[in-house]
């Protein structure tokens, strides 16, 4: 066996690293799983699932599931923003090997191995040096910030209340709103 995995001794002593998510017994082997894991480690969570979206791999589709299952982790219970979020680690390790058989000739047996594999994705908050950088990047192409709060707070800000040519009426029975019709001014 091998040692614990990103500061699992730390966890335990009750320090934080990050929310995970796993999925187990997946069955496919854990080497055709790790080939995927090695595209998105230390990925922004952003990038990782562009990157999963687009890999012609059977273990992507899973890997991303498990990646929106450790960000929506993170951001129900640690109240962290999915923005400021990257792949602190992610590991697949062997599961239990179903063990089948197929007869062969003059009465063997060929053994058939069916792999499985436990999938693992940690997600954390990158350091405010590394959302400094992302927040400069993107300042300097122009492009408002990256949170995605912020951008609909300050388009909510930019809105004029702007005049529209629009007539509301209601139609008013025993003090209730009954209906609410609009129509357009003529403007011939």
């Amino acid at each position: 066996m091998t040692g614990p995995k990103l500061n699992e001794a730390n966890r335990v002593a009750g320090s934080k690293s990050g929310s995970r998510a796993s999925a187990k017994y997946h069955r496919s082997s854990a080497s055709k799983v790790r080939v995927v894991l090695n595209l998105v480690r230390n990925q922004n969570v952003r990038a990782a699932d562009e990157i999963l979206q687009f890999t012609d791999r059977e273990a992507a589709r899973v890997v991303r599931k498990v990646l929106a299952s450790a960000v929506a982790n993170a951001v129900t219970n640690d109240n962290l923003d999915a923005d400021d979020l990257f792949i602190k680690a992610c590991f697949a390790d062997e599961g239990p090997t179903l063990k089948r058989f197929r007869p062969r000739a003059k009465g063997r047996a060929g053994k058939i191995m069916k792999r499985t594999c436990h999938i693992t994705v940690i997600v954390d908050r990158m350091s405010d040096d590394a959302l400094a950088v992302r927040e400069a990047k993107t300042m300097a192409k122009g492009v408002p910030t990256s949170n995605r709060r912020a951008r609909v707070a300050a388009s909510r800000k930019a809105e004029p209340a702007a005049e529209t040519a629009v007539d509301e009426t209601e139609i008013v029975v025993d003090d209730q709103v009954v209906d609410t019709t609009t129509t357009e001014e003529a403007g011939n």
